[in-house]
């Protein structure tokens, strides 16, 4: 496997991550803040990630 599929697989888990992160709210309080800024900062890695995979590959 080359370096670029492995960013891609990787970019792929931290984005699903961050999806968890996202959905993962409570009924009562909703989000919290460090919840969304913790969704955000592997959002921001999984772009990075991707992108950079991307760019292996091509």
């Amino acid at each position: 496997m080359t370096s670029g599929v492995v960013l891609l697989v990787l970019g792929g888990f931290l984005l699903g991550g961050a999806w968890s992160i996202w959905k993962a709210d409570s009924d009562t309080k909703g989000r919290t803040g460090p919840q969304v800024a913790f969704a955000v900062i592997l959002l921001l890695a999984a772009l990075l990630a991707t992108a950079s995979g991307v760019l292996r590959l091509v």
